[in-house]
């Protein structure tokens, strides 16, 4: 689960206005790589939406169904607000919908289960063609 902690009012290309809703998922402990010591976070990304101003106010607090991944991307230039300092970054998070979730590791648990279940004798190969073995 998620929850909406914020939102956001951006701007199109055409200048209109529209409000991002920002999520937040659970706690984690990360270890610095800096200084090896452990540290709290959480995921943040921020959503589209079709809402207006005040739909927004009142959604924060609200839960949905999901989770923030992190995924690879361009890299990029990012400002710590804190530091001013500059880094380079090649990832970014997004909102996965618990339905795609469930589904992606329901597929992999089915492979798995069917590669624990193969007989000996034959296997896959690891361009994903099925090979007898000798």
């Amino acid at each position: 689960m998620v929850k909406i902690v914020n939102y956001q009012k951006r701007e199109n290309e055409e200048g209109n206005p529209f409000f991002v809703l920002e999520l937040q998922g659970g706690i984690e402990v990360v270890k610095s790589q800096d200084s090896g010591k452990f540290y709290v976070t959480a995921r943040k990304t921020t959503i589209s939406s079709t809402f207006d101003e005040l739909t927004c106010q009142s959604l924060i607090g609200s839960e949905l169904p999901g989770r923030i991944v992190k995924v690879s991307c361009a890299p990029y230039e990012y400002t710590i607000k804190e530091t001013q300092e500059v880094i380079t970054l090649s990832h970014r998070y997004e909102y996965v919908d618990e339905n795609v979730v469930s589904k992606t590791e329901k597929s992999n648990s089915t492979i798995e289960e069917f590669m624990s279940k193969n007989p000996i004798g034959t296997a896959f190969s690891t361009n994903g063609h099925f090979v007898e073995q000798d």
